[in-house]
């Protein structure tokens, strides 16, 4: 599976993920076969940060 690449559709895309399936970004990425650390190392060049207490991805 692909991910979006234009930052709103991904944020979108992964909160909706999110939501509806994991408890956490580390087990939709593992679920999803993504690599945790670049997945969040793009976010983060994106001003995206993950908010673990709500599950879900933020703008800065």
């Amino acid at each position: 599976m692909n991910l979006p690449q234009e930052p709103g559709m991904l944020l979108s895309f992964i909160n909706m993920r999110l939501r509806d399936n994991y408890s956490s970004l580390e087990d939709m990425c593992d679920d999803l076969d993504f690599d945790y650390q670049e997945l969040i190392d793009k976010l983060t060049k994106l001003g995206i940060r993950y908010d673990s207490e709500n599950n879900q991805l933020k703008e800065k």
